[in-house]
């Protein structure tokens, strides 16, 4: 007998629960997890007005370049780029 999870009526095979949990850990561990780690983000003194959005876009375009790049370690990837002043301007032309 299978098992399923009720939600307002519905009726939530376990497969595709457990695929939504998978998926949310994976936005987690691909996005939040470099924000915060990496960019620091959670001790940013940036509080006031539109600067917190643009930084966090900046912190996203910064990635996403990196991940384009073909790095897969993004800490080891920020210390590469800022080893060489001309390869975070290198990064940002090449996309």
């Amino acid at each position: 007998m299978r098992r399923t999870v009720t939600r307002k009526g519905r009726r939530t095979p376990p497969e595709l629960l457990a695929a939504w949990v998978q998926s949310h850990w994976e936005i987690e561990n691909r996005l939040h997890w470099v924000r915060d780690v990496p960019f620091d983000e959670d001790r940013s003194q940036v509080r006031t007005g539109n600067a917190p959005q643009v930084m966090a876009g900046l912190r996203n375009i910064a990635i996403t370049l990196l991940r384009l790049q073909g790095h897969q370690n993004s800490a080891a990837a920020l210390r590469h780029h800022a080893r060489g002043t001309d390869r975070p301007v290198n990064l940002f032309l090449s996309a």
